[in-house]
């Protein structure tokens, strides 16, 4: 992961840079140090420190008397998140992309820590989808576990997760599952996407490790958390999952529910970067 992000923050770093930042470079000495103070003005849970740390690196900023907090902690409205001193022209041109990548993931990692205390009690999982950001995911998908949840498969190839458009082109549930038994290892867990309960006990018969209910309504999800009963099969909800019905949701007695807002439309958290001469 971390040629990965050397990667991901070098490319990025060139995007907004160019040939070169003009403004700092014809209006800051080239000497000049400079005293960072990075805070918070909302409450949050941190994710994304160690890429926020990397950006000033990567632009060789001698970055000295850094003090952050760490990935999973809480801050609240006026904290300090991270303070420390630096070469003022690298950290000047780094700012906008480090502070992007840092509010990005935090926003997540908060949004997802809300999902989780809204079904506190109920022994459900909040979990992630793939709906995530191009060559983010793995970052996204940290920042939903800093923020209490658990990760979906990362890839296509973590995992066989059977959907309506793949039932379709195998020509059912029963040969859909078939096809994948024969053709993934003993290890490999096998999901099934079903929008009924007709569907539902077509996977069940079938075979399938995991059901996935879609945007099927509270009193079918109950029903087949009963029917499922003394079955080794996780039952998984996903389709519309938000903050006002996540806990009905979860009291239906399902195991999973999965929430694509987690990444795809976590608001950017509030973060303020002040620079000052040393």
């Amino acid at each position: 992961m971390t040629k990965d992000l050397r990667r991901l923050i070098s490319e990025a770093l060139e995007e907004d840079i160019g040939q070169e930042d003009i403004t700092t470079n014809r209006t800051v000495p080239a000497d000049a140090r400079c005293r960072v103070r990075l805070w918070a003005k909302q409450d949050g849970i941190l994710s994304g420190i160690e890429a926020f740390r990397m950006v000033f690196d990567r632009l060789k900023a001698d970055i000295s008397q850094w003090d952050a907090l760490s990935n999973g902690d809480r801050f609240a409205d006026g904290d300090d998140v991270a303070t420390f001193e630096g070469d003022a022209r690298p950290v000047l041109t780094a700012e906008r992309t480090a502070m992007n990548i840092l509010r990005h993931l935090t926003g997540i990692a908060t949004l997802t820590a809300k999902y989780v205390a809204a079904v506190d009690g109920l022994g459900c999982r909040i979990c992630d989808t793939r709906k995530t950001t191009p060559l983010l995911r793995r970052l996204e998908k940290e920042a939903v576990v800093h923020g209490g949840g658990t990760n979906h498969r990362h890839t296509l190839f973590n995992g066989v997760l059977i959907k309506e458009n793949h039932i379709a082109m195998a020509g059912g549930i029963y040969k859909a599952v078939e096809n994948a038994t024969a053709g993934a290892h003993h290890l490999m867990k096998i999901e099934v996407e079903v929008t009924n309960l007709h569907e539902f006990e077509e996977a069940v018969e079938a075979g399938a490790d995991a059901i996935m209910l879609d945007n099927m309504g509270h009193d079918d999800m109950r029903e087949a958390v009963q029917r499922a009963k003394g079955k080794k099969i996780l039952i998984e909800a996903s389709g519309n999952a938000s903050l006002d019905n996540i806990r009905a949701i979860a009291e239906t007695g399902i195991h999973l529910i999965s929430v694509g807002a987690l990444t795809h439309s976590a608001p950017a958290i509030d973060l303020s970067l002040i620079i000052e001469q040393v």
